[in-house]
């Protein structure tokens, strides 16, 4: 009877533990729904459009599924404003001067934040093991040169555990004889209930802020010592984008609070170089983690772009950072 009793005690470990996996189509997007069955677990939404991530939820403590993105789970078009939720950015982020550029003689061609954002990922391999996770992947087969002119393959790794999502992104260079470079981040944007309502805390350290008027870096930079709290910039100016380089900031955790709804989400960049903090004026602000900067006014060859990384012949790149939700 008692190994009866811890048989069954192991199995209902068991699939409180064991996450779920469910897809269907909405609005035009093909999106997977990834559900962490721990207590404290989370629910993810990915549309294959772009493997974006599109609605983050967690249970509150009356049960109810709540979520943290800008416009979380709605996929239609918005009618005025930023589109997007949390798009995934690589091989190169931000912007290229007048969207062209070159690299090594071949000319790339593309738009704000790259192609990842346009392209149509292939159903996610899953696995529903503790708190679950899905794998999107890019072969170089699918990437135009003009996209991209090497082959270097890409994946994005959505991970959940005990109500933390850790986003993992990989490259791999298979080219025998050439390093190849890319810059890469995530763009989450973090619903408020009125920008009054919203603040991002910084964690102490020395930064460096790199000035990009119209978007693209003008050399000029200041180096910021913080002391750590809410951050040192006025959220009417976050649509010029603040972005920041982590020069010296031993715990990179940033806080996102939603003081009116009592929604947080606390950021761990460490291994990030950079944070982007941006806002439309929307009810949202964009807190960033970024392996790279966008273009000179005076533009550089791609391999030389600031922030960029490079990777070995045949090697391989993986960085990652973690996004907790939770409440106050």
């Amino acid at each position: 009877m008692n190994n009866l009793l811890a048989y069954a005690g192991f199995f209902a470990f068991v699939n409180l533990m064991t996450s779920s996996y469910e897809t269907f189509s909405r609005d035009g997007h093909k999106l997977d729904v990834l559900t962490d069955g721990s207590n404290d677990g989370l629910r993810i939404v990915v549309s294959r459009s772009g493997a974006e991530l599109v609605s983050l939820e967690r249970r509150d403590a009356m049960g109810k599924w709540t979520g943290f993105l800008f416009r979380d789970g709605d996929v239609s078009k918005a009618a005025t404003g930023w589109n997007n939720h949390a798009t995934v950015m690589g091989y190169y982020l931000h912007r290229i001067k007048n969207e062209r550029t070159l690299y090594r003689g071949h000319e790339i061609r593309g738009g704000t934040h790259s192609f990842l954002r346009h392209k149509i990922f292939a159903a996610p391999k899953v696995d529903t093991l503790d708190g679950g996770l899905m794998i999107y992947r890019l072969d170089p087969a699918q990437i135009a040169e003009d996209e991209y002119p090497y082959k270097v393959a890409f994946t994005i790794t959505y991970s959940l555990n005990r109500g933390v999502l850790k986003v993992t992104f990989h490259f791999e260079n298979q080219e025998p004889e050439l390093s190849t470079h890319v810059s890469f981040g995530l763009h989450p944007g973090f619903a408020a209930t009125s920008m009054e309502s919203a603040e991002v805390l910084m964690p102490a350290g020395k930064y460096v802020r790199h000035f990009a008027p119209d978007n693209f870096l003008s050399g000029e930079t200041e180096e910021i010592d913080f002391a750590g709290g809410p951050m040192p910039f006025k959220k009417s100016e976050l649509e010029g984008s603040f972005l920041l380089e982590l020069k010296k900031v031993d715990l990179p955790l940033f806080t996102f609070l939603d003081k009116e709804s009592g929604r947080d989400v606390m950021l761990n960049f460490s291994g990030a170089p950079y944070v982007t903090i941006w806002s439309s004026g929307q009810a949202f602000i964009c807190v960033e983690p970024c392996w790279g900067l966008p273009d000179h006014q005076e533009q550089r060859p791609f391999e030389k772009k600031e922030g960029i990384q490079e990777i070995e012949p045949l090697g391989k790149l993986t960085r990652s950072f973690t996004i907790a939700p939770g409440f106050r």
